[in-house]
């Protein structure tokens, strides 16, 4: 059976991103501009990945480990984080919100926990009313996003002080590559995180949100 036509551009994601759709019997793939210059093999993986999800075959744990590494080397993560940022959109509302001012939390954490050392990224409470997620840090931006569920009398201070706390650690340690694996909660993460006095409280309190 002959291989369908192929065409292939490499196109201006905000993200690493790659596509792959099959139309009218022909192939149409996407490859983020981030790729541009990849070594050969990284080409010959992403191939491979994208045939496999567009026929639903498993992926080789090789062609996997072999992409993950190369977009998680320092120079393409720090490429990605540039670019995200000239090209995505980040919508920061306001830290003051009707019951917690982010800011105000942020800078008595970080008196009480990192000697004050820690740059203020800029700080907003979510757009809608999220129960997915509890909060990030996004590093292209250098902002952290709180869900606005927790903005209400009825949430005690300690479990907002709790999840910003935890983004905060985020700041403070950085996504590590260990392997082809990204560590995203390292060792000394889960030590610091354990230092939080009301942790037992402020997790017992979100497992029931």
């Amino acid at each position: 059976m002959p291989a369908p036509p192929l065409h292939v551009r490499f196109y201006p994601f905000v993200s690493i991103n790659n596509t792959i759709r099959l139309r009218q019997g022909e192939l149409y793939i996407r490859l983020s501009d981030l790729l541009e210059g990849a070594p050969e093999t990284v080409l010959h993986s992403i191939a491979h990945i994208l045939l496999a999800k567009l026929y639903r075959k498993p992926v080789d744990r090789g062609h996997s480990a072999r992409y993950r590494r190369y977009v998680a080397s320092h120079d393409v993560a720090a490429k990605a984080r540039l670019v995200r940022q000239m090209r995505g959109r980040k919508h920061i509302r306001s830290a003051r919100g009707h019951h917690y001012h982010l800011e105000e939390i942020f800078d008595d954490l970080n008196r009480r926990f990192f000697h004050g050392l820690l740059g203020r990224p800029q700080l907003t409470w979510s757009q809608n009313h999220a129960r997915s997620s509890l909060g990030h840090y996004d590093p292209a931006h250098n902002a952290i996003v709180i869900s606005r569920v927790f903005d209400h009398p009825r949430v005690p201070r300690y479990a907002v002080e709790y999840i910003l706390f935890h983004e905060m650690l985020h700041l403070k340690h950085p996504v590590k590559l260990n392997g082809s694996r990204r560590c995203v909660h390292s060792r000394e993460f889960r030590a610091e995180e354990k230092l939080f006095p009301e942790l037992e409280q402020a997790c017992k309190f979100l497992r029931m949100v």
